[in-house]
């Protein structure tokens, strides 16, 4: 390997009085995708605005490039050091081509007029290089986010970047679009890109990672070469602490087997679910996987009552009942968590304590209608403390919250409910490693408690780890279910088998 092409040392930067970073080191080289990790708020998005030029770093600290010292003053001095950052939010521009936000800010232009046509030739072996199958001139409103990822790292390797920093790159991305990414990554590795890659997935940091440097709390707790590299070693470091078992499991998912609490039975949309039945029993964790685009979600929301169904009905406790609508679930005993909590589950602008208290807010009127707000801050007293929500009191704006805590208060708004079923929609997308072990342990805690729940994930480790069954959706059906065992534990292979049907193919 070279040598470095990327040393920071000491670098420290302050808001307002507090300490973001404090004396962090960081040392990369060219053609190696160095994976920087740490819990939400741990000081990466920090220390990489900082290389980038978005912030500048308290005095005390150093920045050098291949060498020398380099002084990065705001995001285009970053771009002039051969710095490019695909942040996890993407930065294009919808309404402009792929040429045009490829050359934003480096416009071409001809006798005062744009050289769209110049600027197109001059992206198009860019394009062919990454194998891109779109043209200079489709516009990006119509590319997918796989595309547009693409699009991301064209302009990168257009501006002649250096160093490629990675933001979470995967978040939207599908299994299949992911796969294309990680070959590009490899082969721009190779090509002696230096790429620092930021991810929460411990997957993907094997796959890919050829060192691992870790913050915790604003500083530098170590740096791990890939021989190194291992899923205890990396939590211990993030969290402070050992996590022993980091897919909590130990609930009995046959202690009360006898008992099912939910079935569905027959359920379809008449378009992207067909003839879909399925049990889940009282204290039994369900794990439903599939592609993106299998009918997972589209499944949970006939259940819920989100969408209507053409065909089949719902059973709890046996019983026949009718769901029309996500209140109707409630009000039976059906909790769901959505997969997007900004957009669709939390009120950001609101308090944590009115999150919580949002779907049971009738519960605390007294006589006249005068809500009693001491039960509400009881009950939000109280999720914080169960959950462990990591905020300064329940009265602050969820907004400002990491994304775990933010998915432990909307956790806690369909746990004071009381549900019979809880269906958990990925439940830790965007969410921190330490985080993810205590959501884990509290899903295992209520599966002890005798609550049925439904897990669906692409995490395919987190399904494996967490769940006791498995059932597998492809095109709108349910391709199989896999039953967990120690002697025959499920293998992600089986999943992919199913989901792509090449179990038809190995037959």
């Amino acid at each position: 390997m070279s040598g470095p092409i990327l040393e920071m040392r000491g670098v420290s930067k302050s808001f307002f009085g507090i300490k973001a970073l404090q004396k962090v080191d960081l040392t990369v080289h060219a053609g190696e995708v160095h994976a920087l990790m740490g819990e939400n708020g741990a000081g990466k998005s920090t220390l990489m605005k900082i290389l980038s030029g978005a912030y500048r770093f308290d005095p005390g600290g150093e920045i050098r490039i291949e060498g020398k010292v380099a002084r990065i003053e705001g995001p285009m001095g970053g771009r002039n050091a051969g710095i490019s950052i695909i942040y996890q939010e993407l930065s294009l521009a919808p309404n402009l081509t792929v040429a045009e936000n490829i050359y934003l800010g480096r416009e071409l232009s001809q006798s005062g007029l744009l050289a769209r046509g110049t600027m197109r030739e001059g992206v198009g072996p860019i394009l062919d290089r990454l194998g891109a199958d779109f043209t200079p001139s489709t516009l990006v409103a119509e590319l997918s986010m796989g595309q547009r990822q693409l699009v991301e790292i064209a302009r990168a390797l257009h501006a002649r970047s250096k160093i490629l920093i990675m933001d979470e790159p995967t978040t939207s991305l599908s299994a299949g679009e992911s796969e294309k990414l990680f070959a590009l990554i490899r082969q721009l590795r190779a090509e002696g890109l230096a790429i620092i890659y930021i991810s929460h997935r411990m997957d993907e940091v094997y796959a890919l990672g050829d060192r691992v440097t870790v913050l915790r709390d604003g500083r530098l707790v170590g740096a791990l070469d890939k021989p190194e590299i291992r899923a205890d070693s990396i939590v211990r470091m993030m969290v402070g602490r050992d996590v022993s078992s980091f897919y909590k499991k130990d609930h009995d998912p046959h202690a009360k087997r006898d008992r099912a609490v939910l079935s569905a039975v027959d359920l379809g949309d008449g378009h992207r679910v067909k003839n879909c039945s399925l049990t889940v029993h009282a204290g039994e964790v369900v794990g439903l996987a599939g592609l993106i685009g299998a009918g997972r979600t589209e499944l949970a929301h006939l259940i819920i009552g989100a969408t209507a169904k053409t065909t089949g009905h719902i059973e709890l406790d046996g019983k026949r009942v009718s769901i029309e609508t996500p209140r109707d679930a409630l009000d039976a005993g059906i909790a769901y968590l959505t997969e997007d909590r900004k957009a669709l589950g939390l009120f950001l602008d609101m308090s944590c304590a009115d999150n919580i208290n949002l779907a049971v807010i009738g519960r605390d009127a007294r006589l006249g209608g005068i809500l009693d707000r001491d039960k509400g801050r009881t009950r939000a007293d109280e999720a914080f403390a169960a959950l462990g929500i990591r905020a300064p009191n329940p009265g602050v704006t969820v907004g400002g919250l990491s994304g775990g805590n933010q998915q432990k208060v909307l956790l806690s708004r369909l746990l004071a409910i009381a549900p019979k079923v809880l269906i958990l929609d990925e439940p830790t997308r965007g969410v921190d490693v330490g985080a993810k072990s205590e959501i884990y342990s509290i899903i295992d805690n209520l599966a002890k408690s005798g609550t049925a729940i439904l897990v669906i994930s692409s995490d395919l480790p987190e399904i494996l780890g967490i769940c006791d069954r498995v059932l597998v959706m492809r095109s709108g059906h349910l391709a199989g279910e896999l039953q967990q065992s120690a002697a025959s534990p499920i293998t992600q292979e089986d999943i992919m088998a199913l989901a792509t049907g090449m179990e038809h193919v190995d037959a």
